[in-house]
Parts: C-alpha cells; structure tokens; sequence
C-alpha cells in the first residue's frame, strides 16, 4: 500500500494517512475489551516482608517506590527534592499504610487488577496511567514522567506488594467498602458537628491539616482549602467520602471491624468536608459516556432528571442507577 502511496501522493499526504492509521490503532487498543475484574471475597492476601528483600537494585527500586508513597511530599512536593510536581500531600494520607490497610483504599490489587476499562475516563487504563491520574486529581498536580526513575518505583512497589494476587483478581479488604444508603440526604449541618468533635484535633478547625515534622508534607493532610484534593478526586463522592471515613476515622482509633462513626455519622462528616471549598479544575472529558457516570459524582451532565445537590448529597435509594445499588 505504501509503494502505490509514494507513486501517486505528495510525502505530506502520505504522513497523515499513516498518522491517521496509528490514531484509529491506538483507540482501538485503549478501548479494546479486557478480562473483568473479579472480586474474591474467598481469596486471602498476605503481605510480603520488607524485611526479607535483598540489596541488589530491583529491591532498591521497591524500597523507593514505597518510599514515594509514604513521603510523597519530600520527593515531589512543593519543596520536593527531585521535582515540583504536587500539592503536598502524601499518597499514603489516602492509602493508609503504604496501602497495605485492609479497606483504607488498599493496593494490594492495583497490579493484578490493571489495565482495566474505567468509565471516568472511558478508556483501558494502565498502571501509570492511573497513578498519574491521581497527581493530577488527590494530589492536584502535575504527572510523572512515564518514563521516570519515580514511575518505575511506584510500579515495581505495586508489583511486588500484590505479587501473590493473580491478574484480575480482587480480594476482599482492596480499595474501599461500601456503605449501606441512608433514606434522608447527608446533612452537611449535622456533619459540622461531627467533624468539631472527632476529626478536628488532628485535621484543624478549619480542615488545613497538621504539618509533618520538618514542615514537608503533612502528617493530616488538608481536608478542603487550596492544598487539598480536587473536584476530580474519587475522594469528592461522597460515597467515598463516606466509606474511607466509617472504617479508618478518627486515626489509629477506628478500623474496619470496630469503626467509631455510625453510618449516618459517616454520611454527614463526608458531606460536610466536600461541601467545603476545594481546587477545581476542567474535568469536562470525563464519563464521556453518561450512561456510566458513577451516581454521585456531582457535576453535570447527567444521564437522569435528578438535580446536582441529589447527586452530591443523595438520597440514593431511587435513583435508577446501576452503581447505587450495588
């Protein structure tokens, strides 16, 4: 074909034609179907020990990756030492230690569990893609350099934390749990209150966080204001919201089997925090398929008659949606 080209087309002609071939390639393989992803609750997970990696460079390259997670902040933070690239949280200030907490946004899965089809961006996402997607999103920066020292770690520290999950599997305890739907809308009123009593000591009265020793990064991060997440954050569902709160809030007290909020509580903290103001920026791209957009992300268009301030604070019970009920 591209003999006939040259003989009959000016060179110019014949770079768009292929351009135009590599385009419709690449969209087919960002759309292309994968396996599903299955969630195992009779799979058990152990994590692997620090301790027993060896001193050659893949396991140098581990221990930086769980390095960046854990001290997002010193590397590429503000002051960051090898780039300016974040807001000043840590990755680990939402996937609670290292993201080995069972239902504090885990990710002993991420590896097994991508690439994967994702509605948000409507498109099969790789592990970069997604970890640069939250630099751009929970950490409201700018992301990494595919090709980078500091991809390669976070990726190779994935790999290894989830090394004995099977591709696409998903075992219980991974990313977040769900709670059960309230029959009222979240009362961001009732949920001042809440926040004064239990999460305000260590996130601040008026949700700035506490700085980490040495003033680089935070030791509680922000939970609204100009350095926290933004409106592309997963953490601005409010079902999110929610979830993370119920089973890891307050701090070192609560945990998946013995949490300290109610459900109500949960529901009424996680809307007061996210009717908070917070960095915004154009997310018009995502959910370019309505029809898919989660139930509680609260920017419009949507795909139903319900209002905006339903879609943020609820009730869920009826909206028509297939994620609110599952």
């Amino acid at each position: 074909m591209l003999q006939v080209l040259r003989r009959h087309w000016p060179p110019v002609v014949i770079m768009i034609a292929v351009a135009a071939v590599v385009a419709r390639d690449v969209f087919r393989s960002e759309t292309k179907t994968v396996n599903p992803v299955l969630i195992n609750d009779s799979l058990q997970w152990k994590l692997p020990s620090l301790a027993a990696l060896g001193d050659d460079s893949a396991a140098s390259l581990i221990r930086y990756g769980r390095e960046l997670i854990v001290h997002t902040a010193d590397y590429l933070g503000p002051a960051g030492n090898v780039a300016h690239l974040s807001n000043g949280m840590n990755c680990q200030n939402c996937h609670l230690d290292a993201g080995t907490r069972a239902w504090g946004n885990a990710l002993v899965a991420a590896a097994a569990t991508y690439p994967v089809y994702r509605p948000r961006s409507g498109r099969i996402e790789t592990l970069s893609f997604r970890i640069n997607d939250c630099m751009q999103r929970s950490l409201n920066g700018a992301p990494l350099d595919s090709n980078s020292r500091e991809m390669e770690a976070m990726l190779a520290y994935l790999r290894w934390l989830g090394q004995a999950i099977a591709p696409h599997q998903k075992p219980t305890g991974v990313g977040l749990a769900s709670l059960p739907f309230l029959e009222r809308a979240a009362d961001s009123a009732r949920g001042r209150l809440v926040y004064n009593g239990q999460c305000a000591r260590c996130h601040g009265a008026g949700g700035e966080g506490q700085p980490a020793p040495g003033n680089n990064g935070y030791a509680y991060p922000p939970l609204w204001g100009p350095h926290s997440f933004n409106t592309g954050a997963g953490l601005y569902r409010i079902s999110r919201m929610a979830a993370f709160v119920k089973f890891n809030m307050p701090f070192a007290q609560s945990t998946h089997d013995a949490p300290v909020l109610s459900d109500e509580e949960a529901w009424d903290v996680a809307a007061f925090i996210n009717s908070r103001s917070r960095p915004d920026k154009d997310w018009s791209l995502d959910w370019p398929k309505i029809s898919e957009k989660a139930f509680d992300y609260p920017i419009g268009p949507f795909n139903d008659s319900y209002p905006a301030a339903q879609h943020k604070y609820g009730p869920f019970t009826k909206m028509q949606h297939p994620a609110a009920h599952k």
